[in-house]
């Protein structure tokens, strides 16, 4: 079932592998105790990083559900919901797959996405002593979100041979 809407989802996991990576660099940066433009710089830039590597992450797992023609979840919950559907494996008649996520790879989404919701909610109470989790999954989702998705892609659609 080779199918060319693979093509965003890579793009999208690339973005979101980049911004996770750097969020990282401007973490290890530091600069956020400074209470000038310097500080306020860094607060937001790793901030936005942060929402933009996830806002990312959360577009490929939405494109891959469409891949499946599997429904996308709706309603207050709908980003944690989308991130424990890709954490298990469905088993409706004539839908099962795999788990799109490891449960490590899951666990590490689903620390982005708090972070994400901490972000987009209280900028202004940033802490940058409390981000450490965070920023750890954000190393670890840097290398391991695309072999993760290629894994998951690998068992559903094989490559052809040649």
């Amino acid at each position: 079932m080779t199918d060319a809407r693979w093509t965003e989802v890579e793009d999208d996991l690339d973005s979101a592998c980049r911004h996770f990576g750097k969020a990282a660099a401007l973490f290890d940066e530091g600069g956020f105790e400074k209470d000038d433009l310097t500080g306020y710089r860094a607060d937001m830039a790793l901030q936005h990083a942060m929402q933009s590597a996830y806002t990312s992450l959360e577009g490929a797992l939405v494109r891959i559900l469409e891949i499946l023609d599997e429904e996308r979840p709706t309603g207050e919950k709908w980003h944690a919901d989308l991130v424990r559907r890709a954490a298990r494996p469905l088993s409706a008649p004539g839908r099962a797959r795999p788990a799109i996520l490891t449960p490590d790879v899951a666990s590490d989404v689903d620390e982005s996405r708090r972070f994400r919701h901490r972000a987009t909610h209280n900028y202004d109470d940033f802490d940058p002593t409390r981000a450490g989790p965070s920023i750890e999954a954000a190393r670890r989702l840097a290398a391991s979100l695309k072999p993760c998705i290629a894994a998951f892609r690998a068992r559903i659609d094989p490559p052809s041979a040649p």
